[in-house]
């Protein structure tokens, strides 16, 4: 186990489910959480399994262009360094945490799967945009568009090459490693201030982090990835944002929101029992089948919590401020490499505004001349007077 184990406050979740009685025998546990949480874990993976293959076989998977609009130079230079850092740092983060723990110990360890279960995390990436677009990427980074409109009840609006674009080069590894190396840093926050205030609680802890996750958003997107140009969030409520007004503005409930994922996954690495397990791994010696079916599940069951932490920390809220968004800057809307050909200039469709109606799949929408648009083979409901009687 990488994680380091708080020998003071180890029991989080449950009592520990095994025990031996003074003959020897043992006590079959009444619950195992691990099954509860691998099962989970598998049904969210076939899920993504499904939307992705839908997205590669369908008419969806193809690049959105930057439009007429041309990134500065510098922002381009940065752009390319940065996407081939995070490249090259991908079979180097496979290599420490699976290849190298593997030729030792034979054996996967928690940062082996936790390094492909954030990976994974990647596909709830542009989730935040499923009810109405409040968040881009630049479009000039290579893209094959994204899985989104494979999603069962996707809203937001979406055709080939006019939709939410993930910046694949940079995003699939920023999220493995990226993600876990964060996770490892935090870690190490959370004992050194231990160390330093032993009387802290566990919640403390985590209170802490939260904190501590917040700043360390706040650097590497406010004020690094966001004025660089990797995305934008023009539909950001303004007076809870940083620079607001400007392309890089930063919402402040962003890190609050990633701040609570990052303290989640800090947290399932972090605390362990005695055994040098986290609490979705409790029960994992009652599961039968041999080594290669126990890691199975113990894998399926980590990815499980990193899903929920991300889904319900962040996708969830941040469908209430996407439904709550303030109108796009003019910064952003002037930028075609933004846009990602979702609305704007050329495209016929405004950009959402507080004062229009959120619109959806075969709903009508407003023209940029302030005229209702009804969609081909739709039509407006009509009005049905009341029956006054004879």
């Amino acid at each position: 186990m990488s994680g380091q184990p708080d020998k003071t406050n180890a029991r989080l979740v449950t009592e520990s489910i095994d025990s031996v009685t003074s003959s020897g025998s043992e006590i079959q546990p009444k619950t195992k959480p691990v099954r509860i949480w691998a099962a989970l874990g598998g049904a969210i993976l076939l899920f993504q399994l499904y939307v992705w293959i839908r997205w590669i076989t369908g008419p969806h998977f193809e690049r959105v262009p930057p439009g007429p609009s041309d990134p500065p130079t510098l922002m381009k230079v940065v752009l390319l360094t940065w996407t081939a850092v995070i490249c090259l740092g991908l079979p180097v983060g496979i290599y420490f945490f699976i290849i190298r723990p593997w030729r030792r110990e034979r054996r996967i360890t928690f940062d082996g799967m936790l390094l492909v279960a954030c990976g994974l995390l990647f596909f709830q990436d542009p989730l935040l945009n499923y009810f109405n677009t409040w968040s881009t990427y630049n479009t000039w980074m290579w893209n094959q568009g994204s899985w989104v409109q494979e999603v069962p009840g996707w809203r937001s609006f979406g055709e080939p090459g006019q939709m939410m674009a993930e910046p694949l080069l940079m995003n699939a590894p920023g999220y493995s490693y990226g993600v876990l190396l964060c996770t490892i840093l935090g870690c190490w926050i959370m004992r050194r201030v231990k160390a330093r205030w032993p009387q802290i609680s566990n919640l403390g802890l985590i209170g802490v982090l939260i904190v501590w996750a917040f700043f360390f958003d706040l650097v590497i997107e406010g004020l690094f990835l966001m004025p660089m140009g990797l995305f934008t969030y023009p539909g950001a409520i303004r007076s809870l944002s940083i620079n607001a007004g400007t392309y890089y503005q930063w919402p402040i409930y962003e890190g609050l929101m990633w701040g609570g994922v990052q303290a989640g996954l800090c947290a399932l690495r972090y605390f362990t029992d005695d055994r040098g397990r986290t609490f979705v791994e409790r029960g994992l010696e009652h599961v039968r089948g041999g080594f290669v079916r126990q890691q199975g599940v113990r894998f399926l069951a980590i990815f499980a919590a990193c899903s929920a932490f991300f889904f319900v920390f962040y996708n969830v809220p941040a469908q209430w401020f996407a439904m709550n968004a303030d109108p796009w800057p003019q910064d952003i809307q002037k930028r075609s490499y933004f846009m990602m050909g979702v609305c704007g200039d050329g495209t016929g469709r405004l950009c959402p505004d507080p004062s229009l109606p959120i619109p959806g799949p075969g709903s009508a929408t407003i023209g940029p001349d302030g005229k209702v648009i009804v969609p081909e083979g739709e039509e407006l409901p009509k009005i049905v007077p009341f029956d006054k009687g004879p």
